[in-house]
């Protein structure tokens, strides 16, 4: 039992958690799920919501596909693989609208396109297929939550800066605004796309400037 639960939490499987988190974030590293990014962080709200739909299709599919992983035919694993995760995006939808109705209106499409996500295919390609369903575990919480603090960062700067509140609540005074006579305004830049893409730049060079292994590999 001891030797499990060590061998699980070596050192080496720990790494599948920490290394997604910057080394190799799925988004500013190996820029991936990048439409997500640009399209639902307008509110925090939305972006928490996507992130945590992304960690449950991930971490299930990734368990399940290293789970029967030696039963799979090589032909046909890439449409196991979409079947499985087109089963749990559906899910994750239906629970959507019917327990946050207005979120998922706002989320739209997006949590469909889920299915064809490039985080989610690419670790199930890279890893679950290869690994037990222990490690696959770990690996997808670690890519997950890499996936989510980039979704959180910009989600809280583009909905501070554009719409004056955090999660929905308003931060800034309407009496600081400029048309009540104050001196603040917000940035309708802030909730343009393309403002997340610029954002997600700055966080990819800032990791960049700061992580001498990262700039050693370029």
């Amino acid at each position: 039992m001891s030797t499990k639960k060590e061998s699980l939490f070596s050192k080496k499987n720990m790494k599948l958690i920490k290394d997604p988190l910057n080394d190799s974030n799925p988004v500013s590293i190996q820029v991936l799920g990048i439409c997500s990014a640009l399209a639902i962080t307008i509110m925090l709200e939305n972006a928490f919501v996507m992130s945590m739909s992304v960690l449950f299709v991930l971490i299930a599919a990734n368990v399940v596909v290293s789970s029967i992983r030696n039963l799979i035919p090589d032909k046909i694993r890439i449409i196991v693989q979409l079947v499985i995760v087109a089963t749990l995006v559906i899910t994750v939808d239906l629970v959507l609208k019917a327990f946050v109705y207005e979120v998922s209106k706002q989320l739209s499409v997006f949590v469909g396109l889920i299915i064809t996500n490039c985080i989610i295919m690419g670790r199930l390609e890279a890893f679950a297929l290869a690994n037990k369903p222990g490690p696959a575990f770990l690996d997808a919480i670690g890519n997950a939550f890499g996936y989510t603090w980039i979704l959180l960062v910009v989600g809280f700067i583009r909905e501070i800066f554009g719409s004056g509140s955090v999660w929905g609540v308003k931060i800034v005074p309407d009496s600081w605004l400029i048309e009540n006579g104050g001196f603040y305004e917000h940035n309708g830049l802030m909730l343009l796309s393309p403002i997340a893409l610029f954002l997600v730049a700055s966080i990819i060079w800032v990791q960049r400037s700061k992580n001498r292994k990262l700039i050693e590999a370029n």
